[in-house]
């Protein structure tokens, strides 16, 4: 994402997300999954959520911008970093959670469809996926990057048979309910 890939545009992005970062989703997320898991974080950015989860459990950080993961790596040298994008998702390690906040609306629905996959294989057995989505129905270009827009229905279609939808609700992140989280579960089919 070539936005992210210049240090003028990281430090737009940290600008823009100032204030902004995903303790209560993870207060969420911990209901579903125990202290000491292995997390792995999706589009880590600037590394705020990473930090929180790092707390409880046993994270390793990406991101496909090396920026973001050369500064946290800068601040946490013993940080577990890995760069690489969010379809294609080149590791053969396994996890016990693959978790985003706001990262999978960069990509198309038919990539999303490919990520979900993909985390479904980089999962341990029982392996829960937590994810965050813009809500709407329309997708935008915003200075060149994709904002792909959901609404429960069309997530539930991409989703399809790899996971169990354990839990799919409305949240309010900056205007009333106009973000979607998803907690899924490796399907055991």
């Amino acid at each position: 994402m070539e936005f992210y890939d210049s240090e003028k545009g990281v430090d737009q992005y940290i600008k823009i997300a100032e204030g902004y970062d995903g303790k209560e989703l993870i207060k969420i997320l911990q209901d579903f999954l125990p202290e000491k898991s292995s997390v792995f974080e999706l589009g880590m950015g600037p590394g705020k959520d990473l930090d929180i989860l790092r707390k409880k459990y046993l994270v390793t950080g990406s991101d496909s911008s090396q920026i973001f993961l050369d500064r946290y790596e800068k601040q946490n040298p013993d940080a577990d970093l890995l760069k690489l994008d969010a379809v294609t998702l080149q590791t053969d390690r396994k996890f016990d959670c693959v978790y985003s906040n706001k990262v999978l609306h960069h990509i198309t629905g038919q990539e999303l469809k490919k990520s979900f996959q993909r985390q479904n294989e980089i999962l341990n057995s029982n392996g829960i996926a937590f994810h965050s989505f813009w809500r709407g129905d329309k997708d935008e270009n915003i200075e060149g990057m994709l904002f792909t827009k959901y609404q429960i229905d069309g997530l539930k279609k991409i989703i399809g048979n790899s996971f169990d939808i354990l839990k799919i609700n409305h949240y309010t992140e900056m205007e009333k309910d106009d973000s979607i989280y998803v907690i899924l579960r490796k399907s055991s089919s």
